[in-house]
């Protein structure tokens, strides 16, 4: 049998001939899973896959971080676990934490990269019924305490530094009462409800680990709160999840989306996903964890942070079935495939990749034909969301058509409604653009300790229906399949037409000497705002090296001289960043590029010079 999101009945209120409003409702079958994470890992994950492999991590040595003895699935250089295994250290873990007085409903806080800790930590939190609060590890310190102190942050586990950021140093200057606190007894005014600092350590280096332990006296090391012992108990369950953001997921929410992502790729107990976007962002946390597990298969973190050669080894050695990452990860891979080409050292016969998800911006044709042609991605889907939605509301499914792959984010999820909708609250057209709302079991259950913020997002209908306003636009087919056009705030408005900046990326894009582009408005005395476009082109050694009158050329032959871009800055050249500013789930910062590119054009600096061509908007 097709699994559900394949099937016709996927939408059973949809003909191609009767859609012409842009609202839609996925199928009602199979139904919603009820149970918590634990109750659904003990009867549908342990019980039924617990000889299967569950968690491989490649940047860590067997029994990195302590716990109950293991198998380690007969590997001897890294960390390997079955479910059974993983279930052992789940245990162990929130039995550590109980006994270092986490108690229901407080806040753990985690600032790790991709680690074997994050993983167990997830369905710990999960089993004693703490809230899990997901921190980005990029943040500075004035960010760290805010999201610290609005979400009331008890018991903090995280590494000692990542990258350049060295969390312990940090922590112990800004905070000199941390330096001698007692651990459970953490007095520091400046953060009130913080109690523990549990450091999780990975690597092999005591010395540099003592070191870095050295100004917290009152730290727990993670592999004390890991002692392997049979006595515990356990209590309810996790009820939401904190986000960078604040916002508030429910077992109910993110289990049930993480199936229904599974169901989409296809998912099974023999699949092996190399889960590349970092765990404190919902695109690794359930689009990766959660929607491999919940199928029985294996999840394998090559590093803990974005490392292109390690990706490459950890797909060819664990025999990777399935892929995630956002197009920046993906060029960053393909990078690395030339890069061993070149060298004549790239074998692409131990390849066994064939799905995933590519998200976060959109995917160009020709990055997806790529990924298909050197690394085997034929079936690679793509989604669309947000943290408020659990994350997934759309996706595309393995069946369809590269073309509904790259150019739409498929239909929507089953248990879920959307309709596009006008300024003043209509459902538009098919064809028409407008705002995505999103309404189901996946809206999350409000801003954390906002209500104002949570009614301004969230809105019910005359029929009681809670409705998520997204904030993005999009347009839908009549088949029912969603595009992306935007964020309506990066919406271009140029002598009064509207132009989408999606659009225009994909056009630029679609120039062989173009990597990579972002589109943004620029202020313009005439006009209002025109196009500005940041470009990255490609190695001058592969081919003639793209002009910014000719990028403003391909755009104006692609679509029309209106959305051709006025303004052309190529990344990391005369002084310019050598990339795009993006999140961590790989969306471009509009909000910076219009700074830089408002501070630019008032300079002068990228100009196109055959702008004055361009006719005005009609």
């Amino acid at each position: 049998m097709l699994p559900i999101c394949r099937a016709r009945a996927r939408f059973p209120n949809l003909r191609r001939s009767l859609l012409t409003l842009s609202s839609v409702e996925g199928p009602t079958q199979p139904p919603l899973v009820t149970s918590t994470l634990s109750e659904y890992f003990a009867s549908e994950i342990l019980a039924k896959h617990a000889a299967r492999p569950a968690l491989i991590c490649r940047s860590e040595a067997p029994r990195a971080h302590g716990g109950p003895p293991s198998k380690n699935l007969g590997v001897t250089k890294h960390l390997a676990w079955d479910f059974e295994e993983f279930d052992h250290h789940v245990k162990a873990m929130a039995r550590g934490m109980i006994a270092m007085g986490v108690k229901k409903g407080e806040r753990v806080g985690v600032i790790m990269g991709n680690n074997s800790s994050y993983a167990t930590l997830q369905w710990a939190c999960a089993r004693i019924g703490a809230i899990l609060v997901t921190i980005n590890p990029a943040y500075r310190l004035s960010e760290l305490i805010a999201t610290l102190n609005l979400v009331s942050v008890s018991h903090l586990f995280l590494a000692p530094s990542i990258r350049t950021s060295h969390y312990t140093f940090l922590l112990s200057g800004a905070f000199p009462a941390l330096r001698d606190s007692s651990p459970g007894a953490i007095d520091e005014p400046a953060l009130p409800a913080l109690r523990n600092i549990v450091i999780v350590n990975h690597t092999t280096d005591r010395e540099k680990y003592r070191k870095e332990l050295h100004g917290l006296k009152g730290t727990i090391d993670c592999r004390e709160i890991m002692m392997w012992r049979e006595d515990g108990r356990e209590v309810n369950e996790l009820k939401e999840i904190g986000a960078p953001k604040a916002v508030s997921l429910t077992h109910f929410n993110l289990l049930n989306n993480g199936i229904s992502i599974g169901r989409c790729m296809r998912l099974t107990p023999q699949d092996v996903l190399c889960n590349v976007p970092p765990l404190f962002h919902c695109f690794g946390l359930v689009l990766g964890n959660l929607a491999a597990w919940s199928h029985g298969a294996c999840i394998v973190y090559p590093s803990p942070l974005f490392d292109p050669p390690q990706i490459i080894d950890a797909v060819l050695a664990e025999k990777c079935t399935a892929l995630h990452g956002v197009p920046t990860h993906f060029l960053g891979v393909l990078g690395e495939v030339e890069k061993r080409q070149k060298a004549g050292t790239w074998d692409s016969k131990g390849l066994r990749l064939r799905t995933g998800i590519a998200a976060g911006s959109s995917v160009p044709i020709e990055l997806m034909e790529r990924l298909g042609r050197e690394l085997g991605l034929d079936e690679l889907t793509n989604a669309y969301g947000m943290t408020e939605t659990s994350p997934v509301s759309f996706q595309t499914v393995v069946s369809d058509t590269i073309e509904q792959r790259t150019s739409t984010v498929g239909r929507v999820q089953p248990h879920v409604r959307a309709k596009l909708i006008n300024p003043a609250g209509e459902v538009v057209p098919i064809g028409s653009p407008g705002e995505i709302c999103v309404a189901g079991y996946l809206v999350q259950k409000g801003y954390w300790n906002d209500v104002k913020q949570t009614r301004s997002a969230t809105h019910a209908d005359e029929e009681g229906v809670v409705w998520m306003h997204t904030g993005d636009e999009g347009i839908m087919d009549k088949e029912g399949y969603l595009k992306i056009v935007g964020r309506i705030k990066d919406l271009i408005i140029r002598g009064g037409e509207n132009l989408f900046p999606v659009q225009i990326e994909d056009a630029m894009t679609r120039h062989s000497g173009i990597l990579e582009a972002a589109a943004i408005s620029v202020p313009d005395a005439k006009y209002g705002e025109v196009v500005g476009a940041w470009v990255a082109r490609r190695d001058p050694g592969e081919g003639e090296t793209i002009t910014k009158d000719e990028v403003r050329k391909f755009v104006s032959e692609a679509m029309n001289p209106q959305n051709a871009p006025a303004w052309v800055w190529f990344l990391g050249e005369d002084g310019l960043p050598e990339e795009l500013p993006k999140t961590a789930s790989g969306k471009v910062m509009k909000h910076i590029l219009r700074e830089w590119s408002g501070d630019l054009a008032a300079k002068g600096v990228g100009r196109v010079a055959s702008t004055q061509t361009c006719p005005p908007a009609p």
